[in-house]
């Protein structure tokens, strides 16, 4: 079964090679899925996960005011004891080629006196309270990848010596600007994900990079990409961009990812003639018109938009999978039209349109006999007789 379209880029680790590895985590973090924001970082709605109490605000418990059994030492639980950051690492073996400490209330990284691990490639610090990068240039000799994913870090720096690095992960972080990443010219995978990050910047020289993540920051406009001759997934989800310019000069680009944001005219990625993988749900789009240069796309996510009609995908016949729903399509026939000459389609959504919701009971044997090749229809395989 195909799996739904990715809101953000699915980060997973891939194999590693063999070594010894650390990793130190939270015996009882809170429950989180990947992706979702810290608690300590800001939605929204501006909650940055403190709890304050109004002056007008009733108290259950009003004897906590006047009672002194409520702070008696007997009465108290003491609480979990937290070491040092200095003390963390101090069992490890010195060889180790990979430390991860995930949720380990980390604050200062100089205290983890990374000094003792000359062999570290890859280094995890998530989840922890880190607010600047520093005291890493101990392992600029071998370190090539670095996450200080969902920390509380503002600022860039701390990276000159790092120049062997290939993936930079800054992401869940309150970082504003693109500075100080352009003398890694190694680095092939770059990610700044839930930022507030409003231009793009300082990306010059990255002329290796491959995977740039920049969804959920406050960026209006795609520019300054021209200097990235080698990039193939551009991430932007859940921005404010409402038109799909700037991207004429990434001609190695496959990937784009452009869900929840304005855009409403597709007709820009005719500059892109070999993209292979679009997705563009949840926009203001109400028409499909633009998309007949791309003739290279096997998935296509357009669900969550206006659209009416298919009509567009007629010359796409690398079409594999076809995410479509919540739209206003209606008409069987402009799908088989469309679609039916695809021999590589396999997965198709229409849920949610009107061809869907007037017909509910005769909905997938319709689709079926328009689109005799497809696998599955929505979340359901096709049943073979």
């Amino acid at each position: 079964m195909a799996a739904p379209p990715p809101e953000g880029n699915p980060r997973s680790p891939g194999p590693r090679s063999p070594g010894h590895h650390i990793e130190l985590v939270d015996d009882n973090p809170s429950p989180r899925l990947e992706g979702e924001a810290s608690p300590g970082i800001k939605n929204s709605k501006g909650w940055d996960g403190k709890l304050r109490i109004t002056k007008t605000a009733v108290l259950a418990n009003p004897e906590a005011l006047s009672d002194p059994e409520y702070s008696d030492p007997e009465n108290v639980d003491p609480g979990e004891e937290i070491p040092a950051d200095e003390d963390l690492l101090d069992s490890e073996d010195p060889d180790t080629d990979e430390i991860n400490c995930v949720h380990s209330r980390i604050q200062s990284i100089p205290d983890l006196r990374l000094e003792r691990f000359p062999q570290v490639t890859r280094l995890r610090l998530r989840q922890n309270q880190i607010q600047r990068i520093e005291g890493l240039s101990v392992l600029a000799g071998t370190l090539t990848d670095l996450e200080l994913y969902d920390n509380l870090i503002s600022h860039i720096s701390g990276l000159d010596d790092l120049t062997n690095l290939t993936n930079l992960d800054l992401s869940y972080n309150k970082i504003k600007h693109i500075k100080n990443v352009s003398h890694l010219t190694h680095l092939t995978d770059l990610f700044f994900a839930s930022n507030k990050i409003s231009r793009i910047e300082g990306l010059d020289g990255l002329n290796q990079l491959r995977n740039l993540e920049l969804g959920s920051n406050r960026i209006r406009k795609l520019e300054n990409l021209d200097a990235l001759p080698a990039l193939k997934e551009l991430w932007v989800a859940s921005n404010k961009i409402t038109e799909l310019t700037g991207l004429g000069a990434l001609s190695n680009l496959r990937l784009l990812s452009v869900q929840s944001n304005r855009v409403r005219d597709l007709s820009p990625l005719k500059e892109l003639p070999q993209l292979e993988e679009l997705y563009i749900s949840h926009n203001a789009l109400g028409s499909l018109e633009g998309l007949e240069n791309n003739t290279k796309l096997r998935v296509l996510d357009i669900s969550n938009n206006q659209i009416p009609n298919l009509k567009a995908l007629a010359p796409l016949v690398e079409l594999e999978e076809v995410w479509a729903s919540y739209n206003q399509i209606s008409d069987f026939s402009d799908v088989e039209q469309a679609l039916a000459d695809k021999k590589g389609l396999e997965t198709v959504y229409f849920e949610g349109n009107p061809l869907q919701l007037k017909s509910p009971a005769l909905y997938r044997n319709k689709v079926k006999m328009a689109l005799p090749q497809i696998k599955q229809i929505d979340a359901t395989y096709v049943r073979t007789s």
